[in-house]
């Protein structure tokens, strides 16, 4: 009678929480490898270029006026481009 119920939450393990895992991992390999010159979106939308990196923080520079703006870290949502410019 017990097995269905664990046979569900191996299932759910596998199908939810390892992929999630995954997926945080690979999110803060991302943040904690950003340098100067990376392309990255903002949760907000924001596209920039990493001008500086501080410990939290990011120093974005945004097109077309080259408006610098800085965000936590944790706003950036993935790199557009790895290539320095």
């Amino acid at each position: 009678m017990m097995l269905p119920i664990l046979l569900m939450f191996g299932v759910l393990y596998f199908l939810l929480f390892l992929p999630m895992q995954r997926q945080k991992k690979q999110t803060q390999k991302m943040l904690a490898g950003l340098q100067n010159g990376d392309t990255v979106v903002t949760t907000g939308g924001v596209v920039g270029t990493i001008v500086a990196v501080e410990d939290d923080s990011l120093v974005l520079r945004v097109k077309p006026d080259n408006v610098k703006l800085q965000f936590a870290r944790s706003a950036v949502t993935s790199l557009v481009s790895g290539e320095k410019k």
